[in-house]
C-alpha cells in the first residue's frame, strides 16, 4: 500500500515523450480530472508546478513526523510508569512509520529521499513549527496527545482526499494512528486531573505553553498563505488554514471542559451569531521567527537530526551490502536453474 509505485514517474516519462499529445491537450485532461474531483497517479502526466508543490507538501510533513519523534522520545526513559513507557514507546515508533509512508509517496513524484533529507539537515526544507517547543515535564507528553496530534488530524483527514493517490492512500493509516495518538494523550491528562494539585498544576502549565503554538500550526491566515489558493484548486488540500483553525478551537473547548483545564485566551468566548468560539489574535511574527530557525529548540532539534542520521550510516551500508548480497545469489539461483 506505501511503496505505491509500481509505475513511477521515471517510467511513466517514456510514455509521456511517445504519446502524440501535447502539453496543451494533457493540461486540459489534467484540469478536467481537477473539475471531476479525479485522482492523479504516478503514472499519470502532471504539470510541473503541481509536482513541485507536491514533494514540497509531502516532504515537509515527512521532516515533521520525523522531528517530531524528538520531543517525546525524550521521556521515553522518564515515564511515569511501565505502562507509561509502552504506550509512548509505541507512539514514537509510529511516527518514524509515518515519515516512512511519506518519504516513500513523495519517491513516486522522482524524488531522492537522499536529496529531501539533505534539505532537511542543511536547514533548506521546514517542518512544523509545533516542533520546536522544548518539552519540560510528562504533562507536556499528554498535551502534545492531546493538542498537536488534535491539530494534525484536524488536518491530516482532509488530506485522505487529496487529488494525488499515494498521498490521500499513506494518510489513512497515518490518521487512524494519529486518532488514537490524541486519545492517549487525553487519557494520560485526564489521569493526571485525577490526581494530585501539583500534577493538575502541571497539567495547566503545559496548556498554557502550548495552546497558541497549536493554533498556529495550522498555518498563516488565509490572506497570508501564499500556497493555500493553488493547492485548494488542485485538490491537494481541501480545506483552508482558518477554517481548519476554527474546526479545531470549536471542538478543543469542549474536550477542554471535561479534562477540566482552563484554555489561556481572555478573548475565548462563544459567538452565537457566526455559532463559533471566537479566539484571540495570534503571534504570528513569533510563528515566522521559529519557521525560520529562530525558536527555542530550533537548533537542538536539527542537531539530534543530523547526528542520528550520521550515527546510522554503517546500518544503511550494511542493509545496501546486504540486499545486493541477496540480489547476487537470487540472480545466480535463476542461472542455475536455466
Amino acid at each position: 500500500m506505501y511503496t505505491q509505485s509500481l509505475d513511477v514517474p521515471g517510467h511513466a516519462d517514456s510514455a509521456q515523450i511517445a504519446a502524440p499529445q501535447d502539453d496543451e491537450v494533457r493540461q486540459a485532461a489534467f484540469d478536467a480530472r481537477m473539475s471531476a474531483d479525479g485522482k492523479i497517479e504516478p503514472q499519470d502526466w502532471m504539470p510541473a508546478a503541481y509536482r513541485k508543490t507536491l514533494v514540497r507538501q509531502i516532504s515537509q510533513h515527512a521532516h515533521s513526523e520525523i522531528v517530531g519523534m524528538l520531543p517525546e522520545g525524550n521521556w521515553i526513559s522518564r515515564a511515569p510508569s511501565l505502562k507509561r513507557k509502552a504506550i509512548l514507546l509505541a507512539k514514537v515508533q509510529d511516527e518514524g512509520g509515518h515519515g516512512l509512508y511519506l518519504y516513500s509517496a513523495a519517491e513516486t513524484l522522482d524524488a531522492s529521499r537522499d536529496d529531501l533529507v539533505d534539505a532537511l539537515h542543511s536547514g533548506k526544507a521546514k517542518y512544523s513549527s509545533i516542533f520546536n517547543y522544548p518539552t519540560l515535564t510528562w504533562a507536556d507528553v499528554g498535551v502534545i496527545g492531546w493538542l498537536v496530534d488534535g491539530a494534525a488530524i484536524m488536518n491530516q483527514i482532509p488530506l485522505c482526499r487529496c487529488s494525488y493517490g499515494p498521498y490521500a492512500r499513506a494518510m489513512i493509516r497515518i490518521c487512524k494512528e494519529e486518532s488514537f495518538h490524541q486519545r492517549q494523550g487525553f487519557d494520560a491528562l485526564l489521569a493526571m486531573m485525577r490526581g494530585t494539585d501539583a500534577q493538575r498544576a502541571m497539567v495547566q502549565d503545559a496548556v498554557d505553553r502550548w495552546w497558541f503554538p497549536v493554533l498556529m500550526m495550522f498555518g498563516p491566515p488565509d490572506a497570508a498563505s501564499t500556497n493555500s489558493a493553488q493547492t485548494m484548486a488542485w485538490g491537494i488540500k481541501r480545506i483552508s488554514n482558518d477554517d481548519l483553525r476554527q474546526k479545531f478551537v470549536d471542538a478543543t473547548v469542549e474536550q477542554a471542559r471535561v479534562l477540566g483545564v482552563t484554555l489561556p485566551d481572555p478573548g475565548l468566548q462563544w459567538n452565537a451569531e457566526r455559532a463559533h468560539y471566537d479566539y484571540s489574535p495570534l503571534d504570528w511574527d513569533e510563528f515566522w521567527r521559529v519557521i525560520n530557525g529562530d525558536g527555542p529548540c530550533n537548533r537542538e532539534r536539527l542537531a539530534t537530526r543530523v547526528k542520528a542520521h550520521e550515527d546510522g550510516v554503517w546500518v544503511r551500508e550494511a542493509a545496501l551490502a546486504h540486499a545486493a548480497k541477496q540480489a547476487e545469489r537470487e540472480a545466480g539461483e535463476r542461472r542455475a536453474a536455466a
